[in-house]
Order: structure tokens, then sequence, then C-alpha cells
């Protein structure tokens, strides 16, 4: 089949979208905008004790009409979060759009609270680690806490994102009774995965940390004016965990951390509770971007938590751009919160945006990831001497590149925070471009990598890149993956992951360090996509050593790496196209 693909240039014929996974008439899927019940929103705050004495800061956002409080019940819908003042600093922070509007639900009949967590924000005692369990108990305490309230109907929702969408998901591994719909976005199914990417430390963030100073220029709750108890819990927050060096210390899945007495990837992991989320039976909505490190954990806890649903746009961490988010999840808890038919239960439960679609149809739905009409389709890499190329058939004949590990790579236009962006650099590895493809080429689900290399290290940290190369030049990184050579051996995952999908233990006995010079075959996943190559674009593979968002090199380097192929060495990328 890959031979045909072939026709003086890279071809792959397009054609219609499957039926099974129809494009949409536009982005607001269910056009669902009930006008507002109330004209107005009134704020308190207040400390909730938890079991351990631990005060939690809590502000609360009921409606009001004419200025008056409404008296009543409504359901409730809150946000774990790192303060109660919706700050920059809070949870993904002024980037996000409508996770900071969620209060403009109060106007529609809902109650909205906002909680720091503890050893954050308000809030008194330390953190210790990230999503641990005592923050978990949290949030069970803290719904049943809102659910029993004067104004509240019993009924409670959570949401968030990134951080806040962690915390989000843990409240279901401990299923409070009252919890009946979850709201998460560009959150982790398993941390290991998340933040050691391939057992490589490089990652945009290390968790919340503030300063002293930080801390006391949060707002007081109601009735410490002076910051007298503010000042108490911002001393105590001194005590939480330095997350940046407890990941350092964390270089396998099953490591152990003398800091929190744990083996904390799998301690502050859902993954570790799936069984326990499905028994709660919380309906669940996920949302992703295509430019966030985080949209494989999505896709994943959504293939693992039956009856979820997933939003995934053209955004970067936590963004939603002009899509109309609010409105979506307005939909999602008026469903679940209120009992309304808001026709979100007759539609697919993914949405996606395919880059570089026809304009009118970018956004697609399916029943299931990898979607209908995804074959995956060998693309082979091939090198005569520094030059690569990717073609539909294999070279037969023996090869090798050879590069040194450019260590001092720059990317001056990838952003900073949780914006971080890959990018490709010339001259940081050698890439291996195809011709260009005669007609629109789509590519939707998880490339995986195929190659064989060696290193004159006893380990090398390996980063492939699937790039767009537009006709003058210009390169787009599409998605990347990587792996730590030492770390190669693969394992029947615990967990459903998408077809193909190659899963790594990495755990400390599964380290297999190189002999220097000794290639070793790695198979590894990019994080997924949906892209079309337009037509008389190149599709593009690039390989590297090292990449400008790692934290720690571990070991320190292996200067030279040699890339394989011919003979019996597979050489190739398996992508996704969808015919």
């Amino acid at each position: 089949m890959a031979a045909a693909l072939m026709a003086g240039g890279m071809a792959v014929a397009g054609g219609p979208v499957p039926a099974t996974a129809p494009v949409l008439a536009g982005p607001q899927f269910g056009h669902y905008s009930p006008a507002a019940q109330f004209d107005g929103i009134i704020s308190a705050s207040q400390y909730v004790t938890m079991r351990d004495g631990v005060q939690l800061a809590v502000r609360i956002d009921r409606p009001s009409q004419g200025g008056k409080l409404v008296e009543g019940r409504f359901p409730v819908i809150w946000h774990h979060s790192l303060s109660i003042s919706q700050a920059a600093a809070d949870g993904a922070g002024d980037r996000v759009s409508d996770y900071r509007r969620v209060q403009e639900l109060v106007r529609h009949g809902y109650v909205v609270v906002q909680v720091a967590r503890r050893g954050n924000g308000q809030s008194f005692g330390a953190m210790r680690g990230y999503h641990d369990r005592n923050e978990t108990q949290d949030a069970f305490e803290m719904v049943e806490w809102l659910s029993t309230q004067p104004w509240s109907d019993g009924k409670v929702g959570m949401y968030g994102c990134s951080n806040t969408g962690d915390a989000a998901m843990q409240s279901l591994t401990v299923r409070p009774p009252a919890l009946k719909a979850v709201w998460a976005g560009c959150f982790s199914w398993h941390k290991f995965d998340a933040f050691r990417r391939g057992g490589i430390f490089a990652q945009w963030g290390t968790g919340p940390s503030r300063t002293l100073e930080q801390d006391m220029a949060v707002a007081p709750v109601d009735g410490d004016g002076d910051k007298r108890l503010l000042a108490v819990a911002a001393q105590q927050h001194r005590n939480s965990t330095n997350l940046f060096e407890m990941w350092k210390s964390l270089p396998y899945r099953d490591s152990w951390s003398p800091q929190v007495f744990s083996r904390f990837w799998g301690e502050g992991s859902i993954a570790s509770y799936a069984s326990q989320m499905r028994l709660s039976g919380v309906p669940v909505y996920i949302q992703g971007g295509w430019f966030d490190e985080l949209r494989d954990q999505g896709l994943i806890a959504r293939m693992n938590l039956p009856g979820a649903r997933i939003l995934i746009g053209p955004w970067k961490h936590c963004d939603n751009d002009d899509f109309a988010l609010l409105q979506e999840m307005q939909r999602f808890f008026d469903r679940h919160l209120k009992g309304i038919d808001t026709g979100i239960d007759a539609q697919a439960p993914i949405h996606y945006f395919t880059m570089n679609a026809a304009k009118g149809s970018e956004w697609r739905a399916s029943q299931s990831w990898p979607v209908a009409g995804a074959t995956p389709t060998p693309f082979h890499l091939s090198a005569k001497g520094q030059v690569g190329a990717m073609a539909a058939t294999p070279v037969k004949a023996p090869w090798s590149l050879s590069f040194a590990a450019n260590y001092d790579v720059r990317c001056p236009d990838a952003g900073s925070g949780s914006r971080v962006q890959p990018c490709h650099v010339v001259g940081a590895g050698p890439g291996f471009a195809g011709r260009p493809v005669l007609s629109d080429t789509e590519v939707t689900g998880d490339p995986l990598v195929d190659v064989w290399v060696a290193a004159d290290g006893s380990d090398a940290n390996v980063f492939a890149y699937l790039e767009d190369v537009a006709p003058d030049g210009t390169v787009r990184v599409v998605t990347e993956g990587r792996i730590k050579a030492s770390l190669r051996a693969t394992s029947q995952a615990p967990w459903a992951l998408p077809a193909g999908v190659p899963w790594m233990r990495a755990y400390a006995q599964d380290a297999q360090p190189l002999t220097p010079g000794e290639a070793v075959h790695l198979r590894f996943a990019m994080m997924p996509t949906s892209w079309v190559f337009q037509k008389g674009h190149r599709m593009q593979v690039t390989i590297t050593g090292a990449d400008h968002r790692e934290r720690l090199r571990e070991p320190a380097k292996a200067p030279r790496i040699t890339i394989l192929g011919g003979a019996d060495r597979a050489a190739q990328v398996i992508l996704p196209v969808v015919r």
C-alpha cells in the first residue's frame, strides 16, 4: 500500500471525510444560549475547617436581582484553585479566557465557588507534593460541605484547567456522593507520562511556587482586612514541597520520594485510581488543545472513563480563543446539574479541530479515537551522507547518519510559561523530508517513530518532530515525541491506549544503559494531532539529541548520535493518514 502513495511526489489520497467523522456546521455544537435569570452577583468569603484543622479559604458567588441577594437553593459549581481571587497566577492565569468567566453562570441560576487548595493563596497549611491524597480528601469534604449549605440544592459540579483541571479529576477518585459533573481541561492522566514524557524532564512547568511577598499580595478573606490570618497562612506555605527538586529526584515511574515518603508519580496520578473513577459514574467533559503538551493525556483519560466527552481545539494550554467555551460548559452543567435536555447527549463524544482543513470543515466529530478512516501508513527514512529523505518505500541498502547533539539549542519564538512550544531549529539535528504531497493530506491520530540509534555514551535523549515544510521553506512543527534511550523497553500498559501506541513502564529495573557505538531499537509515540498537509507542502521528520525545554539532562550528555537504517533495521515514521 505504501508504494501506491508515491507518484513522482509524495501523494496520499485525501478523499472525503468518512461519515463516522462528520464535519460540523460550526464551533457552537449545540447553539445553546439561554437567557440569564438574574442580573447580578454578590460575593462573600470565609474559611472552612478540614478534618485535620487546616482552614481553606472559600469565596462564594451567589445570584442577585436588583442589588438584593436571591434566596433559594441552586446547584453549585466549584473550582479547587490556587487562591480565591482568580488572579493571573492562579491555575493557568490570564492566558485562560472562559475559565475566568465561569462566575457569569451565577446569573443563570448557579452558585459558583472558588476554593484555595491547602498551602496556596489565602488557605492555611502546606502543599505536600502535587495533587496528593491530602488535597483529594479536602475535595471530598468540600463537595459534601457545599452540598449541605442553605443556598445549595445538593448537586455539585467541578471545573478547572491545568493544575485545577487535575484537581477536578482527582475529586472523582474519592467518589463524593454529591458530585454530579466534572469539566476538566489540560490535566495529566499519569504524571510520569506527562511531566517525564519518554523519561525526559523537558517540560514547561513544575507546579505552583510563590514567594512570601506574592502570597501576601493576594486579597484576604472577609474579616481579615489587616491580613493577620493571611500572614499566618503565608508562613505555613513555606513548608510546602519544592516540586522542581522533588521531580528532579524521581527519574523512574517507581522512584521513591523521601520528601513526601511515597512513590509520588503513582500517588499523584488519577490513573492509579481509574477503577474508583469509573465506579463514580460521574459525567466528565475534557478539554484539550493541539498545542498543549497534555493533549494525549486527555484522550487517554477519555478512553478509560466510559461516557466521557472531549473537545480539542487549535489552542495552546487552557486557551479557547474565540470559541464559545463557556456556552459549552453551561450546556454540560445544565444537562447534569439541572436535568435540562441541552442536546449534548445526542452528539458524538469527541469533537476536534483539523488544522489547515478547508474553511467551514475544520470541526469534526467522532465516536472513537483513533478516528474512523485513519490508516497507519509507514514513511521510510533514509540518508545519503548527511542528507536525509523520507519516502513511501524503504531503502534496502544499509545507511547511517551521524550528528552532534546541539546542547545550546535556542528557540527565541517558543514563548514562555505554559505557552512554550516545540520549534524547528536549523542545525539542531538531521531532517528527513519527503517530496511535495500531490494533494491535501490529512494526518489525524498518534504518529509513531520506529528507528535504530547508536550513541557514544551510556544514554541519549532522542527527540523527533513531525514538521510541515511550505513551498517557501517555512517549517512548522506539527507534533513531537521523545524517548530516553535507556528507558526504551516497552510493556503492556495497565490502561487503554490508542491502538499501536507503545508504552514504557520505565521502572528503575527496566533501565538498559547503552553500550557506546552499539545500535538499539527505539519505538515511541508522538503526541496526537489533526493536521492537513496542503498540496505542494512536504512532510519532514527532524531528529535531535536535545530540546530547548529540557530542565535537566541525566546522564550528562551523549555528544554524537547515529541513526541507522536499511537491511533489517526499520527507520520509519508511521502516520495515521485519513483517506
